[in-house]
């Protein structure tokens, strides 16, 4: 692997360390637990980064998203579109998330970080300048891609993070 793709890998691997120790010994009403109507519970932040890893890792691989592939929409059974990420939704949708299973959050991740791994191993150096989204000026590469995947991710399961804090 080239020094790029192991920094991409290093920093999902961060990213997936850190939600396994966000996740570690909450309850299920700590990890649904809002600190105002507005905000964000740990597990939908833990969901939603998930979801977005996943579906625009496999928008790289063009393949389909462990979401769908491996059952979890139907497990997860939440009250959204099965092809929601959580991208945009309102404070009420997110109040609507639920979670029947708490280690459902864990084993999506894992799904994800998996398919996350199996991207990056498949890279070279010369595939990274590849322009996968002429919607954007300028074009996104897999480059950009990755890395915003990977920023969004870190955020995300920082502020979950945060709301462990408050919660706990």
């Amino acid at each position: 692997m080239s020094a790029a793709i192991d920094i991409l890998t290093d920093g999902f691997d961060r990213v997936h360390d850190n939600v396994g120790a966000v996740l570690d010994g909450l309850t299920t009403e700590q990890l649904l637990a809002r600190p105002t109507p507005r905000a964000n519970s740990v597990a939908w932040l833990v969901w939603h980064l998930s979801r977005v890893q996943d579906s625009h890792i496999a928008g790289l691989l063009d393949t389909e998203q462990v979401w769908h592939s491996e059952g979890f929409a139907d497990r997860f059974a939440l009250p959204y579109d099965a092809s929601a990420t959580g991208y945009g939704q309102s404070p009420e949708e997110v109040g609507a998330f639920r979670l029947q299973e708490p280690g459902l959050l864990r084993e999506y991740h894992e799904a994800a970080h998996e398919l996350t791994l199996t991207a990056l191993k498949g890279l070279r150096d010369q595939d990274l300048g590849e322009v996968i989204d002429r919607s954007w000026d300028p074009p996104v590469t897999k480059a950009v891609r990755l890395v915003s995947v990977v920023d969004d991710a870190a955020q995300h399961v920082g502020q979950a993070a945060y709301v462990r804090g408050l919660v706990t």
